[in-house]
C-alpha cells in the first residue's frame, strides 16, 4: 500500500500520488497518460495532473488498482 509520507515531490497536490515503491513498470502511464508522467532522471512515475473528469478518475483508479507494487495511493480528497 502506498504511503503518503514517501510520496515523490513531483506529485501535484491532490488525491492521487506515487510513492517511492514505484518500479517504473509504465502501467500507470499507459493506463492513465493524462495523469501520470515519468521522471526520466529518477526512473519512476508521478502524478502531474490530478484527474478531474469522470473518465480521468476512472483511469487513475484503474492504474492504482493495477499497480503491481501498490505505489499509487489516494487520500480520497
Amino acid at each position: 500500500m502506498a504511503d503518503i509520507a514517501n510520496r515523490y515531490p513531483e506529485n501535484v497536490p491532490g488525491a492521487y500520488y506515487v510513492d517511492n515503491q514505484c518500479i517504473d513498470c509504465d502501467l500507470c502511464r499507459e493506463t492513465a497518460p493524462a495523469s501520470f508522467k515519468r521522471n526520466d532522471d529518477g526512473g519512476y512515475s508521478f502524478v502531474y495532473h490530478q484527474p478531474t473528469t469522470p473518465d480521468e478518475q476512472k483511469l487513475a483508479k484503474e492504474a492504482m488498482e493495477g499497480c503491481p507494487v501498490e505505489a499509487i495511493g489516494s487520500n480520497g480528497s
